[in-house]
């Protein structure tokens, strides 16, 4: 009898401890569980990079600081809302996601993320596709600039694209664009390059609708186009120097007299319609190396290369520089509402000379990033510009009026071979092959390198 209690008692406590083992097993595994094991929203969530997990904190809004700014400015990051099903097998359901804010002034802005896309730094790559119009789909070129036409042989000059390092630029997309310009108006204000470009600009468009031509003045340099299906309007509007000017010359560029340049006057033709308007591209530049005699409060400051004058040369940089800020300044202190796009003048490449001393451009390829370099005129107007811009920016920054460099003097000077050279003129070696023609090495054909402005244009101004 006691043998069986003492072996029934003896039986208790092993059951006693073998539930005891239990529950601390079961204990251990749920503690050791929780702690170890990712949750299966998180297991969903790709990992982009390694990151640091913060400590427990009663804040239910995590952060991240991001790479771009210091580490006081935070960002939000997506927070995943579990699902209320604790099943941890795996969920049918994907993981919703909350996008947590905090203070819009602790917010990333979205040009800090776009600044990371430098669409002006890269190169020029294959193209076999070459351009999307042709000089006879296209009834808008000008003579000078249909080389084709005009009987340049080779065609290699054609089949390139700009191809920035940073990211991807897409092609133009002239139905796109138009429709996002529905109802707007645009405006390239400038030299000879400004009406070049709004010539490339109308070709790409005229793949989804001709423009109709609704105006020019009375020397044909300014033009207005329109859309008629998106009410769209594109103008070119020739102002070389942006101040005011009196001018002695031909279209051939062949002068009478020294240009007559006011410093402190502002070219009406420009400025009259400057509040109509919804985008603009603004340049100049190359028309300063002309020579001049300059004005300021209707008394001769002096000039530039005027050798059978008596008065003190200042040289073209004085000139540029005082009329640029006197633009700029105009311009930061409108309160325009509108896009303003200050553009860079484009280098030339003249070789063996330059425009009126036999200069040529023989190139048919282009060249790499650092094979060219900008010659020392070219870089003194560009010194100008980046120093001006960069005083205006800061002041429409503050005005609140939208002012963007569109800089495109570096990608340019890689395509020496996309200007039409003797090919200004219609098939200039016929009659004799040694024949003595003048060369265009600043203007570009069309088509030509000049489209893909519209490539970064498009992607600054519609994608961006």
């Amino acid at each position: 009898m006691k043998l069986n209690w003492f072996r029934n008692k003896q039986n208790h406590m092993l059951l006693k401890f073998v539930v005891v083992i239990l529950l601390m097993g079961f204990a251990f595994r749920l503690v050791f569980f929780r702690s170890t094991t990712v949750s299966p929203i998180l297991e969903q969530t790709p990992i982009v990079q390694k990151s640091v997990v913060p400590n427990p904190s009663p804040d239910p809004y995590p952060k991240t600081v991001s790479p771009i700014l210091q580490e006081k400015t935070e960002v939000p990051i997506p927070i995943p809302i579990p699902n209320p099903n604790p099943n941890p097998n795996p969920n049918p359901n994907p993981p919703v996601y909350l996008q947590v804010q905090e203070n819009e002034d602790q917010v990333l802005p979205k040009e800090n993320f776009e600044e990371k896309c430098d669409l002006l730094t890269g190169d020029w790559i294959p193209n076999p596709s070459g351009p999307t119009y042709t000089n006879q789909s296209c009834s808008l070129i000008e003579s000078h600039q249909n080389c084709i036409n005009n009987g340049r042989p080779d065609t290699g000059y054609l089949y390139w694209r700009w191809n920035p390092r940073d990211c991807e630029l897409p092609p133009f997309n002239p139905e796109r664009f138009l429709e996002a310009m529905r109802d707007k108006t645009w405006a390239l204000i400038g030299d000879s390059i400004s009406r070049n470009h709004v010539q490339s600009l109308l070709c790409m468009l005229s793949q989804v609708e001709q423009a109709v031509q609704v105006y020019h003045d009375e020397d044909y340099r300014s033009k207005r186009w329109q859309f008629p299906s998106y009410n769209f309007t594109i103008s070119v509007i020739w102002s070389p120097f942006l101040v005011k000017a009196d001018i002695f010359e031909d279209f051939n560029g062949v002068s009478t007299s020294e240009v007559e340049l006011y410093l402190d006057k502002l070219d009406k033709k420009w400025t009259d319609q400057f509040q109509n308007l919804d985008y603009m591209i603004i340049s100049s530049g190359k028309w300063f190396l002309k020579s001049a005699i300059y004005h300021e409060n209707d008394t001769v400051l002096g000039c530039h290369y005027c050798p059978k004058r008596n008065l003190t040369e200042l040289g073209f940089d004085f000139a540029y520089q005082k009329s640029l800020r006197f633009v700029l300044d105009f311009i930061v202190s409108s309160n325009h509402k509108g896009l303003i796009f200050f553009r860079t003048s484009t280098p030339d490449h003249f070789e063996n000379g330059e425009w009126s001393s036999g200069g040529n451009c023989l190139r048919t390829a282009p060249v790499k990033e650092g094979e060219m370099e900008l010659k020392d005129l070219n870089r003194i107007l560009r010194k100008v510009e980046l120093e001006e811009f960069e005083k205006a920016a800061l002041k429409a920054s503050e005005n609140g009026v939208k002012l963007k460099l569109l800089d495109l003097t570096m990608l340019s000077l890689l395509r020496p071979d996309g200007h039409p050279g003797p090919y200004r003129e219609f098939y200039p070696y016929a009659k004799d092959r040694n024949a003595t023609v003048q060369n265009d090495c600043l203007h570009w054909c069309l088509p030509g390198p000049i489209d893909s402005w519209n490539d970064v244009i498009m992607e600054m101004v519609v994608n961006g």
